[in-house]
């Protein structure tokens, strides 16, 4: 099978990761219960990946005074689009909170980058690039799970929740085409890491942890937090793996 093919469906796969939200069609009662546990699941998963992954990633081919000036970058990016989509979108009753709106677009980088770094490991080798991808699954599968959770949190039905978290993780798609085509884009993709790290960041303080504080009985709130530890250890497992 020729490294293209390899690329394609390694990126395929990935982008499958998004329907494991359709386990939570089958009952009303299971969502209403873990919502915000999914949620708090997904703050562990941002952090852990903008911490662990992304911005180590980044300075190993960029200063640190670059990769944190792009990392600010990113947080404030990040902060202007959640005003402009406040301002265009919430005009109207039921509107999904703008959180909705920079989840998918923030996946959609991150999983264009994804696809950038499946890509260069394939270039180097079959083997490299299987185990790459593999490890790439790994960390995205906790980050999903929570992505379909904090968008019907945020008031996007589950088949529309499921139908735009598909699109945004096929994005790892068209960064292996790029990846591919174009040897070098590894290079570009340093540059987009510390970016995103900033736009999970700027999700994870400014809108998910204010939402799972709202809680006041005390015993949830340590659940909560649970949750939150629990996907900071499993994107630092992905880690240890990984070195």
């Amino acid at each position: 099978m020729s490294t293209l093919l390899w690329i394609l469906l390694a990126t395929f796969l990935n982008g499958l990761l998004a329907l494991i939200g359709i386990v939570f069609f089958f009952s009303r009662k299971i969502i209403d219960k873990i919502l915000i546990y999914l949620v708090a699941f997904s703050v562990g998963g941002l952090f852990g990946g903008a911490i662990f992954h992304f911005i180590p990633e980044a300075i190993e081919k960029l200063s640190i005074d670059l990769t944190f000036t792009l990392l600010t970058s990113g947080f404030l990016l990040f902060f202007l689009l959640e005003t402009l989509l406040h301002w265009h979108h919430c005009h109207e009753l039921h509107c999904p909170h703008p959180f909705t709106h920079l989840i998918l677009y923030g996946d959609a980088v991150h999983n264009f980058v994804d696809g950038l770094i499946i890509a260069g490991s394939f270039i180097i080798s079959v083997p490299f690039g299987i185990i790459t991808s593999a490890l790439i699954i790994l960390h995205e599968l906790p980050q999903e799970i929570g992505d379909f959770g904090v968008l019907v949190y945020g008031g996007f039905s589950k088949k529309k929740a499921l139908f735009y978290n598909f699109l945004s993780q096929l994005t790892s798609i068209l960064g292996g085409l790029m990846g591919y085509f174009f040897i070098k884009s590894q290079e570009y993709a340093s540059f987009l890491l510390p970016i995103a790290a900033g736009g999970f960041l700027y999700i994870s303080i400014n809108d998910l942890i204010p939402e799972i504080f709202k809680e006041k009985n005390p015993k949830k709130i340590i659940f909560h937090i649970i949750a939150i530890i629990l996907g900071l250890l499993l994107l630092i497992s992905a880690k240890i793996l990984a070195g």
